[in-house]
């Protein structure tokens, strides 16, 4: 059973990638099952070194299955600290690509390239990822949020007409608790879903902000003057208003509700609150104050942006956006079905005719430990170590796995068009005052074929 859904996502996402676009070019697919071999091992470039990059590398340095040939850096600083994980691991130096923003194009000529992960600002995300599948090198993009809908459709019209499978490398899904729940979800414990929430929901103002000097925030600094992501991510508060970082939260209830795999979302509606905290951030900071340069910058991304979704089969979906307050960090994550609830942010779940009280919430831990998912039981002592409490060794695990089988990713094109365009479509909604907006429809209606696979138990 587990290996035939395996085998059906490779052959009909896979084989099924040939399916020509009217007007595309319908090449040959070199991706297609039987035409690329077996790899033992993978040749690996990174694009974008900073410190996401750098943990991905890290992980993909302790393996014996992988060659990181090239890494790609227009930033001078980020490539000498990577250059020094290299050391740490006693491995061979890469060739270097840093001679400004599209040197990248020259990381993807290379012959014995095999696969990228791609780790850099958001804006570049789409575009490179485009461009390594037209060069066709496997693909990995890490998250974000889309920036049109145009943009979405371009990810799947490539990856179409070339057949080179993308990895949205979605961490998330991977998480602990995240999967003890779907392997509770697919044996029936809350029975049929109906309302299920998740978000960012994490305070990042000493992210966004630093002096330019200290590399992990503690001032008031952002754009030309920041360290890391606050050379860039502070930018998104300034211009935009929607929920810019949908993925982590979206991810994980794709998969308790099938989404793009006999379910899909229907229509979106956002509202966001007003924007204060960035700015009390800068006037309240002792680097700041009243008279600082930026406690005149008008941010528009509102406080907290919340999102909701109707799917096609019914259940409704609650995203929260919330990154520029005071609170603690918690993505939100509640499964709400006929026969119980979960919920992350109190760690509790109550279960009908099993938790021993009636209307009475249970501590979540025990049966967390007792639904673990077989892929954490399996692959635990692996994941020591790894960052975000080891799931991204998961993560980067099944991403070379699937690069050397030439598999169709778990979280894959599709599903990156899907997720990446309720940015877009929030900041449309938001800015129609809550406006009820349609989803696209990025399977043209293959979702209605296309079946579940992510952690039925066969995955590495």
């Amino acid at each position: 059973m587990e290996i035939n859904r395996r085998k059906f996502l490779k052959t009909s996402s896979l084989a099924g990638a040939g399916l020509a676009l009217p007007g595309l070019n319908s090449n040959p697919n070199p991706f297609a099952p039987g035409k690329t071999p077996f790899k033992s091992s993978l040749n690996l470039g990174f694009i974008g070194t900073g410190l996401r990059g750098q943990g991905n590398l890290d992980l993909a340095l302790r393996r014996k299955d992988c060659n990181v040939v090239a890494i790609c850096d227009p930033d001078p600083h980020m490539i000498g600290l990577t250059k020094a994980i290299f050391d740490k691991h006693n491995k061979s130096q890469p060739l270097v690509f840093d001679k400004g923003e599209k040197d990248y194009l020259n990381l993807l000529q290379m012959e014995n390239l095999d696969a990228v992960i791609i780790s850099t600002p958001w804006r570049w995300h789409s575009e490179m990822a485009i461009a390594a599948m037209e060069a066709g090198k496997y693909a990995g993009v890490e998250v974000c949020g889309g920036f049109s809908l145009d943009e979405c459709w371009q990810l799947v019209h490539t990856h179409e007409r070339t057949g080179v499978p993308l990895f949205f490398l979605e961490n998330v899904c991977y998480r602990r608790d995240v999967m003890a729940v779907l392997n509770m979800v697919r044996q029936d414990l809350f029975g049929e879903l109906i309302h299920l929430e998740g978000g960012y929901q994490h305070d990042l103002r000493h992210v966004k902000f630093n002096s330019g000097k200290e590399p992990y925030g503690g001032g008031v600094e952002f754009g030309a003057k920041g360290f890391s992501e606050s050379k860039w991510r502070t930018k998104h508060s300034v211009h935009r208003n929607g929920d810019i970082y949908p993925t982590h939260g979206l991810g994980p209830v794709a998969q308790y509700l099938n989404l793009n795999r006999g379910n899909r979302m229907l229509t979106l509606s956002s509202m966001a609150s007003k924007a204060r905290g960035l700015h009390n951030y800068i006037v309240d900071h002792e680097k700041g104050g009243p008279q600082h340069p930026n406690a005149k910058v008008k941010f528009n991304l509102g406080d907290k942006v919340t999102t909701m979704i109707q799917t096609s089969n019914g259940e409704t979906i609650v995203l929260h956006h919330d990154t520029n307050l005071p609170r603690p960090y918690s993505l939100g994550f509640r499964v709400q079905g006929t026969k119980g609830i979960w919920m992350a942010v109190n760690k509790s779940i109550y279960l009908e005719g099993i938790s021993p009280k009636a209307h009475r919430w249970e501590d979540a831990d025990d049966y967390l430990k007792k639904y673990d998912h077989p892929l954490w039981k399996r692959l635990e002592e692996n994941a020591v170590g790894a960052g975000h409490g080891g799931m991204d060794y998961f993560l980067v695990n099944a991403f070379v796995e699937c690069a050397k089988r030439n598999e169709a990713p778990p979280f894959d094109v599709y599903d990156a068009a899907a997720w990446l365009s309720i940015t877009p479509l929030s900041e449309q909604s938001i800015a129609l005052g809550g406006t009820s907006v349609a989803i696209p429809d990025f399977t043209r209606g293959r979702w209605t074929e296309r079946q579940a696979t992510f952690a039925f138990g066969d995955e590495y």
